[in-house]
């Protein structure tokens, strides 16, 4: 069975979607949590559940090159096969990227490439697609490479953009699909049924 370690900086709803949906069906074993700082709830939901959790921060670090190494040197001593960031708000370094090529998946509150980049995660993203004024927003997992959610697609869903909504409206519906969504990706990703060439991605199920 495929190892799974989930990176997370806030609450880890996502997180708990992923721990939930493997406990009912267990498709991966979900061997550590990495959190970017101490405090968060994420933290509380891996000890409920039995899942060893490690914080770092760049502060603690000379350089963020030298935490990722850190980090890398951790997962692969637990043999870990695949990386998950769910909510997981720091740049990866490209020395980790390399180390897990096409191992490394994020969800992103819209639908790539509207509303992603630099500066587009929280409420930033819901509030940009209500105001240029879209119709439907959504989420996307996507592979992870050197770049802000720029890596190939692997699956979208669409929600519709109610003419009142707000950006916390619009988050919330949003994060229902994510926690369908996450979990399935996961699955999808760890039982091998994920075929990438290049920036085409389909699903071998």
């Amino acid at each position: 069975m495929k190892k799974i370690a989930v990176f997370a900086s806030g609450s880890g709803s996502d997180f708990q979607s992923v721990i939930d949906a493997n406990e009912r069906e267990q498709f991966c074993e979900i061997s550590l949590l990495v959190a970017s700082k101490e405090g968060i709830y994420a933290i509380e939901r891996a000890k409920k559940h039995g899942i060893d959790s490690i914080v770092r921060n760049k502060k603690d670090f000379a350089s963020v090159e030298e935490m990722y190494e850190d980090i890398i040197a951790e997962l692969n001593r637990r043999g870990v096969d695949y990386v998950v960031l769910a909510g997981y708000l720091s740049m990866l370094g490209e020395n980790f990227v390399r180390a897990f090529p096409d191992r490394i998946i994020n969800i992103h509150p819209s639908l790539i490439p509207s509303f992603c980049g630099k500066g587009f995660y929280g409420l930033n993203v819901h509030r940009a697609a209500i105001e240029y004024g879209v119709k439907i927003s959504g989420l996307t997992v996507h592979f992870v490479d050197e770049h802000y959610d720029s890596g190939a697609i692997i699956l979208q869903r669409a929600v519709e953009v109610k003419e009142d909504d707000t950006p916390e409206s619009l988050q919330a519906r949003i994060l229902e699909e994510e926690h369908r969504a996450l979990p399935e990706a996961v699955r999808l990703l760890t039982t091998g049924k994920i075929v990438k060439e290049g920036r085409k991605v389909t699903i071998a199920e």
